[in-house]
């Protein structure tokens, strides 16, 4: 690692603004807060040799500029969604802790980001899972089990068909708005023929799984810490997703003419 105050060459201030807006970038992409995102560009900046780090956020990109010694270097990068990962956000500050302690110098961090990819689990156990935690939803709320198995398999269709839009690298609002009208429909069903005691609720709880808590949760606390620019942004973002979703769910009951909690 380059000690603090040491004069660093163009090229090697240049690979160190890189590596901090790389990590920045990932960070952002994978659904950090802005404060941490921040807090890990500069702090990895400033432990591979630089005097300063400056960032400034948007909500679709980063600009960073390193300083060393009078000399300025600034990189901007777009910060595309590639959706929520924390093992990609845990690796990242992993990696800014080692360089923190003298146990990465530049090279080491480079190949360390390198080699960071996103986990991602078998996506059978994914649907598997999202239909088992729905269904229990139905359960705690007073279902029956032909209400816990219609919301099983009603959420476990609706995420099958989310992870195919998703897989097609379609916009979000229509990839939750096109799950949720699936899911719905399905979940519907049960209402039509009357399947369990209270069918109404495997309306209302296979849907449960297109809530965008993570998003709602980073908007407030960008808010409440001062980031009100990329908070009202992911609010924003938030909002139209449960606004796309809304309308998936009411255009299901349209279809068929069955409204479940809202009669």
């Amino acid at each position: 690692m380059l000690a603090q105050g040491k004069t660093l060459t163009e090229p090697v201030q240049r690979e160190i603004s890189r590596l901090a807006v790389l990590a920045g970038q990932r960070l952002l992409q994978h659904g950090a807060e802005s404060t941490l995102v921040m807090d890990v560009a500069r702090r990895l900046g400033l432990a591979l040799g630089a005097e300063s780090v400056e960032v400034s956020l948007s909500a679709s990109s980063m600009v960073l500029t390193t300083l060393s010694h009078g000399r300025c270097i600034t990189t901007t990068r777009r910060c595309q969604d590639r959706g929520i990962n924390m093992q990609v956000v845990t690796e990242i500050q992993r990696v800014c802790i080692m360089a923190e302690r003298g146990m990465l110098d530049l090279e080491g961090v480079h190949r360390r980001l390198e080699q960071i990819k996103p986990l991602r689990y078998n996506r059978y156990l994914v649907i598997f899972m999202i239909g088992l935690s729905c269904a229990s939803f139905s359960r705690l709320a007073g279902g029956d089990w032909p209400v816990f198995a219609l919301t099983f398999l009603a959420s476990s269709v609706g995420m099958f068909v989310r992870q195919e839009i998703a897989h097609c690298h379609f916009n979000p609002l229509l990839n939750f708005g096109v799950t949720a009208f699936v899911t719905t429909l399905i979940s519907g069903f049960g209402q039509v023929y009357q399947i369990g005691e209270a069918p109404f609720l495997a309306m209302a709880s296979s849907v449960l799984m297109l809530v965008p808590g993570f998003p709602l949760i980073n908007a407030i606390s960008d808010m409440v810490k001062g980031f009100a620019n990329m908070g009202i942004a992911r609010w924003t973002m938030a909002t139209l997703l449960t606004l796309s979703t809304s309308m998936g769910i009411v255009a299901a009951m349209n279809v068929l003419d069955v409204w479940g909690w809202l009669s």
